[in-house]
């Protein structure tokens, strides 16, 4: 069973591979064109029904457009809203975390972090709904505001590890040295934050994906027009209990295994770079050394000395 759990994040890295892939070749791979309609051929089952038909694999929509391309498509509205808006959340709270943290208890630090603490406390869900409300549809505008809404854990997180960097020996010396304050913060503090930053981009970029997803399916999201797969699970749901279940059915498969595959990866990256979790391990590997080197109980003991314990009759002459 160890075996195969510790298998898992390459399984996740092959999945997440194949669907980088599929995204970015879709218009190569994708059988048909993710908006075009064909009305006699609406609400196709898939290929392991009956009725289904070759040439749409996983069946149609209510207004007959392919399954296949729709999901193929709708991952790369996924990864691109996941990626981007956790690349501007990870520069704006990089940069106001890199200043907060060199100019400690000045004025920037107090409003920056007073405006973080003002932005974990209201729900993402909530700022998007309400922006998206007043901008409209659009998928760069769901990436600006997804993007915006996040920066504020980065900001703290990397506030936190430039405190406790910026007392070591090095960076005193690189003061002393005459050393200007952006190369002290770029080549001495930025390297020892990149860690915990991977490991909060990895975490992120799946919520990035959800937020996007909810945001389309509650009709504040992409444009119709546009073939997400949050979008794509509302415009099915009408038909899920009717019988067709595969409009609204398959692309929330194919989302959950786009998250999944992400958290995976997340997962082994945070063990990966967290010193503690990897001593566990190493103590976890000499513990289990050591009970395989050690003799089970049935060797031991009396066992080993159960002839000599156990009275022989000498029979008489």
């Amino acid at each position: 069973m160890r075996i195969k759990l510790r298998n898992l994040p390459w399984i996740a890295m092959l999945m997440m591979l194949a669907i980088v892939a599929a995204a970015v070749f879709a218009p190569l791979i994708a059988p048909h064109d993710p908006e075009e309609q064909s009305l006699l051929s609406r609400l196709d089952p898939p290929f392991w029904m009956a009725g289904s038909e070759p040439s749409y694999p996983l069946g149609t929509d209510g207004l007959g457009r392919d399954l296949l391309s729709n999901i193929l498509f709708g991952f790369r509205v996924s990864l691109l809203a996941g990626f981007v808006a956790v690349a501007i959340s990870v520069v704006i709270g990089t940069l106001v975390g890199l200043v907060a943290g060199y100019r400690a208890n000045r004025w920037f630090d107090t409003v920056a972090m007073r405006l973080v603490d003002i932005q974990l406390s209201l729900p993402a869900v909530l700022i998007a709904l309400a922006v998206l409300a007043i901008t409209g549809r659009g998928l760069w505008k769901v990436i600006a505001v997804i993007g915006i809404v996040g920066w504020a854990q980065y900001a703290r997180l990397v506030r936190a590890s430039v405190l406790s960097e910026r007392g070591q020996d090095y960076v005193i010396a690189a003061m002393l040295a005459g050393a200007s304050p952006a190369r002290i913060v770029l080549r001495h503090l930025l390297p020892n934050v990149l860690g915990p930053l991977l490991v909060q981009i990895s975490v992120d970029i799946p919520r990035a994906v959800e937020l996007e997803a909810s945001l389309s399916f509650l009709g504040l999201g992409v444009a119709v027009t546009t073939p997400s797969l949050g979008l794509r699970v509302a415009q099915g749901y009408q038909y899920l209990f009717s019988g067709s279940w595969w409009p609204s059915v398959l692309p929330g498969v194919a989302l959950v295994l786009l998250v999944l595959s992400e958290n995976l990866i997340g997962d082994w990256l945070r063990d990966a770079l967290d010193p503690r979790f990897r001593g566990r391990q190493r103590r976890r590997r000499r513990a289990l050394l050591r009970a395989s080197a050690t003799p089970p109980p049935s060797q031991t003991g009396t066992d080993l000395h159960s002839d000599a314990a156990t009275p022989v009759s000498v029979p008489r002459a």
